[in-house]
């Protein structure tokens, strides 16, 4: 009679064992929330950059914002230029990102005088000398998302601009900003930057 008792609690253990098991899932997704995919950031719009990339508008309250500051390198660097953005609701994406949009994350592009020089994943460069000769020049950076769309307002970029003097090769006076679609920048003073900056590196 004991082993009869014995063999039913094992049976008894047994289906709690497999049922439990069927209702846990495997141990990759145990403690995970499902990750839901993230709604469209904006509406692509038909106007596009000089390079062809689509806008993608959103509302001014929620777009993001970049401010532009060049200086001469303090330390002498051969002529080269310090450029420090200043990012609001905005955070650069890492080199792997997926290239899809997702609000207030993307890339900085920069240009000088329309040309483009580099896409930024940080908000800082260097700019050499030999991109800003001797005379006056137009350094912009502009917002883009991972899918390589430009983030806009009103269908005007998201960017901000500073005129940048070169005296002579290698050398310059401070650079005057000037106002873009989203960043704000002070006149004089070459300091171009929306409420609350972002991290300089």
């Amino acid at each position: 009679m004991s082993w009869t008792r014995n063999l039913l609690g094992a049976s008894a253990v047994c289906v709690l064992v497999l049922a439990g098991s069927v209702g846990c899932g495997t141990d990759d997704a145990r403690g995970r929330a499902e990750e839901a995919p993230a709604a469209p950031a904006g509406k692509v719009l038909d106007d596009t950059d000089d390079q062809g990339r689509r806008y993608r508008e959103v509302a001014a309250r929620d777009a993001p914002e970049v401010g532009i500051e060049v200086q001469p390198d303090p330390r002498g660097g051969g002529g080269t230029w310090d450029v420090r953005l200043t990012v609001r609701r905005f955070r650069f994406s890492p080199a792997d990102a997926e290239p899809r949009a997702v609000a207030g994350r993307g890339t900085a592009r920069l240009f000088v005088d329309g040309r483009p020089v580099t896409e930024l994943r940080a908000p800082a460069y260097r700019l050499p000398a030999s991109l800003v000769p001797r005379g006056t020049h137009q350094v912009t950076v502009r917002l883009y998302a991972d899918d390589g769309t430009v983030w806009a307002v009103d269908a005007d970029p998201v960017q901000s601009t500073a005129d940048v003097t070169a005296s002579q090769a290698g050398e310059g006076a401070p650079p005057r900003g000037s106002g873009g679609a989203s960043g704000t920048c002070a006149p004089p003073g070459g300091r171009c930057a929306p409420g609350r900056a972002g991290e300089a590196s």
